[in-house]
């Protein structure tokens, strides 16, 4: 109520009339401009719709946000429901919808190391990474574009030295704000944008004590991955505490960056951050016009919205058009179970998060002998024999129930009881420590489900973190002991831990909730214990207790596993720049591969097999993406007559008879509620050698018969082109409504051209 009555204000000095309860941001999403019209004429046409429903002239100019000009056509405005719904019905009027706002949720020194070590299979004589940035001069030239809560451009991550000139294809600007000047642009940094009016619309002018009205960076997230697309090489860089040491690097380090800002942090509450679909769009509309070639949105979407109701959807549609490759996070919601992927549009890459070989081991001794294993990336020295207390036995009468007794929440441990002593608690993280450091004891052991155990967090307070299970037994200990001790032994960095990668925890699942015949996620990188750069305006964790400040930072999410694949695809597009963004999402699709780096399938965080729904076709290796032999190339009309059986806007004249989405040339094949036999067609074009054959082998789904013609493909000169049907269809074993999984390969004995099968039976 608060926010509603300070937006109120705000927009009586425009003489709004309409109560604030009412009102909220809409977009109407017009499909895009033809000819050459100016940006006076294009306003003037929002305008004129906004005053066919507001009434008058100033109530229209006062309601709008944003007009989108450049190449998507549209705007934004501040409507009732019943506006928004009289507006849906004019003429031109593709969509209305309400701006929802996105997650920006997270959830490097080693991993582009362990990318390419896993790429060579562990032979470090045959790792090509340095040999694919040469090939692609570290991308250099190639420009990519940041969605996210902005940049900090001091970090050393964002310098130019030694770098040329900007491209003469950049048409971008360097949008000046609080504390952020155009000089704050460089060679590097080549350019920033900020959206704060929609922002505005909801919440009043930007408090500075919340958030830079600016480009700049209040946040850390927008830093972080930024830094892990492009980020310099920086040598001697760690976490808190000194782990994680090594060169930091983006995975493209010599990119062309340019940051718009988004995402913004919410009034009290410091874990929040919200990133409309309004300003998602303005951000793409300017992001074509500027001249980018990638652009990184690691924001989360909205798994049931349509594509024409959907600000990133209907953002990297036109940038597709414009052939750029727009990578996007599948969101950390994996935890809520399957159908959880968001971002799922077929002319976008959708990233998954698995882990690097990387871990923080850190040791507890119970008095007993017995020996625990956990997880630390906070300093501290060893502690011998220190006195142990269960939380749950140590804390103020009447501050916990039954049902939180024992988690260390704030302000229930007994300052008398806990001082001086190693204090364990049921569950917790950063706030948890804050709390034992408030009741003066000298450490927390915090417990964790063993599928989160690997993703640490700087705590505020020496501890580590185990297993329920290993609290349980530390609990037991404590209470038939007469003077319970314990020995913690400090953390440190272990690398080529196997095995390697596994799924995260957090990362969403698939089946696709708009299309299951078109399988998302696309891709899986590392997104677990990612090191990257940190804006110095925040402090490392989410925690109000939390102080510090960082200049690297390790976090976890598909937010960080993106950027790794946004950089890859930089680096194609800077030895292949003659290829479609199709091209390229397929280049990195075809050469992933299933298995870990000891050669077993890939895991969840459970230990049992992942699946194609977990990672698409499997963990990305970029220096077999940039020599992939043969693409699925898809262009904007493909994607139009995909709507056109979506009956989704912005197609109009639609054929009397589409074809299954399953028949979209998609480097994966997806076919949801099979009852009959059905063959769909698929287009490879050869980027290889002239005068290649190819072979199919397939890996048959369970309870399926899939069968492949022509099985032998011969192409005589490179960009020739062959097509060949797929059948597939149920045997009397498959299983109703449950999907099955296998791929078929292509192979000419130097290249493997793998696309993932999901089925399932109505």
């Amino acid at each position: 109520m608060k926010s509603c009555l300070v937006a109120l204000c705000f927009l009586l000095v425009f003489h709004v009339k309409v109560l604030c309860e009412e009102r909220k941001v809409y977009v109407a999403y017009l499909g895009e401009h033809s000819g050459n019209r100016n940006p006076e004429e294009i306003e003037d046409q929002h305008h004129s719709y906004l005053r066919s429903v507001k009434g008058s002239q100033e109530e229209a100019k006062a309601s709008h946000i944003y007009s989108y000009k450049n190449v998507i056509n549209g705007f934004s405005a501040l409507l009732t429901p019943e506006e928004a719904s009289k507006l849906s019905e004019m003429d031109g009027v593709i969509s209305v919808f309400r701006s929802q706002a996105r997650e920006l949720r997270p959830q490097t020194t080693r991993s582009w190391d362990f990318t390419y070590l896993l790429e060579a299979n562990g032979d470090p004589s045959r790792v090509s990474g340095d040999a694919l940035l040469k090939r692609a001069n570290y991308g250099k030239d190639v420009i990519v574009g940041v969605f996210d809560s902005g940049i900090w451009p001091e970090s050393q991550s964002f310098s130019d030295a030694g770098m040329g000139p900007i491209p003469s294809s950049w048409k971008g600007i360097c949008e000046a704000g609080e504390a952020f000047k155009s000089s704050n642009c460089n060679r590097k940094l080549i350019g920033a944008r900020y959206y704060a009016k929609e922002y505005e619309a909801v919440y009043g002018p930007v408090n500075s004590k919340v958030d830079y009205r600016s480009a700049r960076d209040k946040d850390g997230h927008g830093t972080h991955t930024a830094s892990t697309v492009g980020g310099r090489r920086v040598a001697n860089i760690s976490s808190i505490g000194g782990f994680a040491n090594g060169t930091v690097t983006g995975g493209a380090p010599l990119v062309r960056l340019a940051a718009y800002k988004v995402c913004w942090k919410l009034p009290n509450e410091t874990s929040k951050d919200a990133c409309y679909d309004a300003s998602i769009i303005k951000a793409f509309d300017d992001a074509i016009q500027d001249g980018v070639q990638v652009i990184s949105v690691s924001i989360g979407g909205d798994r049931g919205s349509p594509y024409a109701s959907n600000g990133i959807a209907i953002g990297s549609l036109h940038a597709s058009k414009n052939n750029i490759v727009v990578s996007c996070s599948a969101g950390n919601n994996g935890r809520n179970g399957s159908s959880t992927v968001t971002n799922v549009a077929p002319w976008l890459i959708t990233v998954g998060a698995s882990s690097i070989d990387r871990m923080f081991p850190s040791t507890m001794v119970l008095g007993n002998g017995l020996n625990i294993q956990g997880q630390t990336i906070t300093p501290f020295s060893q502690m011998r024999n220190q006195p142990l207390v269960y939380a749950g036995d140590v804390e103020v009468p009447g501050t916990t129930s039954s049902s939180t007794r024992g988690y260390c929440f704030n302000g229930t441990l007994s300052q008398s009881l806990v001082r001086g002593k190693v204090v364990i608690c049921r569950f917790g993280g950063v706030d948890q420590s804050a709390e034992v450091r408030r009741a003066g004891g000298v450490a927390a052991v915090l417990g964790k489900p063993p599928t989160d155990i690997f993703q640490v967090e700087p705590l505020l307070h020496p501890g580590l973190t185990i297993t329920y299970a290993d609290v349980n037994n530390a609990v037991s200990y404590t209470r038939t002991s007469r003077n319970p001790t314990v020995t913690l032994n400090p953390g440190t960095t272990v690398v080529n831990v196997s095995p390697a990668p596994f799924m995260a925890v957090f990362t969403s699942l698939g089946p696709n909730g708009i299309d299951p015949n078109i399988l998302k996620p696309d891709i899986t990188a590392p997104g677990l214990n990612i090191l990257a750069a940190w804006s110095e305006a925040s402090p490392p964790t989410s925690s109000p207790y939390d102080n510090r400040i960082v200049k690297y930072n390790i976090i976890s999410g598909t937010s960080m596993s993106c950027p790794h694949v946004s950089a890859v695809a930089a680096l194609i597009k800077a030895i292949h720049p003659d290829w479609s963004s199709a091209a390229i999402r397929s280049a990195i699709m075809t050469t992933a591969r299933t298995t870990n780096n000891v050669g077993n399938p890939i895991t969840d965080a459970r230990g049992n097999v992942a699946n194609p729904f977990h990672y698409g076709s499997g963990h990305f290796q970029p220096s077999k993406a940039a020599d992939p032999g043969l693409v699925y190339n898809a262009t904007y009309n493909d994607y139009l007559l995909f709507l056109c059986y979506a009956r989704s806007p912005p197609v109009s004249n639609c054929p009397n008879v589409v074809p299954s989405p399953s028949n979209l040339n998609y480097p994966s094949l997806a076919i949801a509620n099979l009852n009959r036999p059905i063959t769909v067609r698929r287009s490879v074009t050869n980027v290889g050698t002239a005068n290649s054959t190819y072979q199919v082998n397939i890996e048959q789904p369970l309870g399926y018969s899939v069968n492949i013609f022509p099985s032998t493909l011969r192409f005589s000169q490179i960009g020739e082109i062959k097509s060949f049907n797929i059948t597939v269809q149920a045997t009397n074993t498959a299983q109703r409504k449950v999907f099955a999984f296998g791929s078929f390969t292509w192979s000419d004995g130097v290249h493997l051209v793998r696309s993932p099968i999901a089925v399932s039976s109505s």
